[in-house]
């Protein structure tokens, strides 16, 4: 079993030991002000910023807010419709009719433990990592006790941003991200990582756990080495689906990073895994030519 599951990865979604940091200062190649990074973590309480040494100065002294996505297009209408469409299975597809009757029966009696007043009758017409999703954020909510979905850190600097005039801008659309989660992957794959997940969500769940107290203390590189363990065997992410997560996705924001910078100092909110190894923001951006060090 691949050490964090691939969702778990997409809720935060070889380091240096000086990446033992969340916020990071991108200056020079002509910068006339500098920006920062700061990695995220959908799982963290918002009481972590009164922790982080120069979060509140630097986000103050930007112009701009950049995230993931806009998230307040999250409450659209529109959106929401959209998201639930892309959850459901089309045609007479159900879970019932994927999964023989001892894995349904499995499944359900995961359901009714983690959602109560829930079936697996209930669910059918969702897809596999649409219920794999829902049993994490839930399963998470349960052990970490006091979270609260409607407090994230990408929410508060974006409502922040917002509140003090400054503008917020998005690499990328909730219908992107949606297909990353929902679409992209053959929904026989989907069916394995459900039945993975719940094969073992116990030592999944103690993973989640470790990786959010490395987040709580900053360690970035230990996230990413537990991010990276795997056991070898169906439950271990493939390349490709962890390309798809984080390589491709930092591949595609730096294509605009560098103009979005050079216009105006930014405050780059995204999930703390993108900034770290060898093919994150942090080693990308040095890649580029930019100077960029830890806040301390």
């Amino acid at each position: 079993m691949k050490k964090i599951s691939y969702l778990i990865i997409a809720l935060l979604i070889a380091a240096a030991p000086s990446q033992a940091q969340l916020l990071w200062k991108v200056s020079g190649k002509g910068l006339t002000h500098p920006s920062y990074l700061f990695g995220s973590h959908h799982l963290a309480k918002l009481s972590i910023i009164d922790s982080i040494k120069g979060l509140k100065p630097a986000f103050e002294s930007t112009k701009q807010v950049i995230g993931e996505i806009d998230m307040k297009d999250m409450m659209s209408p529109q959106v929401m419709t959209e998201m639930q469409k892309k959850m459901i299975m089309g045609g007479d597809s159900t879970l019932l009719k994927i999964f023989t009757p001892e894995e349904s029966q499995k499944i359900d009696k995961c359901i009714q433990e983690y959602i109560p007043g829930a079936t697996l009758a209930m669910v059918q017409k969702l897809r596999p990592a649409a219920l794999t999703n829902q049993l994490t954020v839930v399963m998470m909510a349960k052990q970490l006790g006091g979270f609260n979905m409607q407090e994230q850190l990408d929410s508060y600097f974006q409502k922040e941003a917002r509140a003090k005039g400054k503008n917020v801008l998005a690499f990328e659309t909730m219908n992107q991200q949606l297909d990353i989660l929902f679409n992209d992957t053959p929904i026989k794959r989907q069916a394995e990582l459900l039945l993975c997940l719940i094969d073992n969500i116990k030592e999944m769940s103690q993973q989640a756990l470790q990786l959010t107290a490395y987040y709580n203390h900053q360690k970035l590189d230990a996230m990413y080495q537990l991010s990276q363990k795997k056991d070898g065997n169906r439950c271990d992410s493939y390349q490709t689906e962890e390309d798809a997560l984080i390589k491709n996705r930092n591949n595609n924001w730096m294509k605009t990073i560098p103009s979005m910078i050079k216009e105006n100092s930014s405050f780059i909110v995204v999930g703390a895994l993108h900034l770290a190894g060898p093919e994150g923001l942090i080693a990308q951006l040095k890649k580029a030519g930019y100077t960029v060090t830890a806040v301390k």
